[in-house]
C-alpha cells in the first residue's frame, strides 16, 4: 500500500454535553494539527498516489470552513459533541467527496482510502480511516 500525507491545521470553539468530558462541558478552544493520509494499492500512471499539490489545496479548503469558529455556533453541528474523532470523521468525509467530484484529479479516482489524524497535543491525537 502506498500513502502520501498532506498538512494544516485548525483553531476552534466548542463545548461538550455529558459529565464524561468534565470542565471541558464549558466553552474552550483547541488547536489542532490536521494530516489526511491518502492511500492506494498501486501508483498511478505518473507514479504517484495523487497530485500532493491538489491534495494541499483541498485539505486548506475545507479547513478553512472550520477554522477560528465556534463549533456550538455551526448549524451542522447544533446538538453534537465535536470531539477530535468526530472532527476526523468530518474532514475524512469531505475529502472523500471532493476527489468523487475529481477535485484531486482523475488520477486519485485510483485512491483506496483516506485517513485522517487530528493531533491535539504532542501526546494525544485521534484518528478516522475511511475507504473510497
Amino acid at each position: 500500500m502506498f500513502s502520501i500525507t498532506v498538512r494544516d491545521h485548525i483553531m476552534i470553539a466548542h463545548s461538550f454535553r455529558g459529565e464524561v468530558f468534565g470542565p471541558a462541558q464549558r466553552l474552550h478552544g483547541a488547536t489542532f494539527l490536521v494530516d489526511a493520509t491518502f492511500r492506494r494499492e498501486q501508483l498511478d500512471e505518473d507514479n504517484i498516489v495523487v497530485d500532493i499539490g491538489l491534495a494541499t489545496q483541498e485539505l486548506a479548503a475545507i479547513t478553512a470552513g472550520l477554522n477560528y469558529r465556534n463549533l456550538d455556533d455551526e448549524p451542522e453541528f447544533a446538538g453534537v459533541n465535536t470531539s477530535t474523532e468526530f472532527l476526523a470523521k468530518v474532514i475524512a468525509d469531505r475529502l472523500a467527496e471532493r476527489v468523487h467530484e475529481g477535485s484531486l484529479g482523475e488520477g486519485a479516482r485510483g485512491l483506496t482510502a483516506i485517513a485522517v489524524t487530528l493531533h491535539e497535543s504532542h501526546i494525544a491525537w485521534a484518528s478516522y480511516e475511511r475507504g473510497l
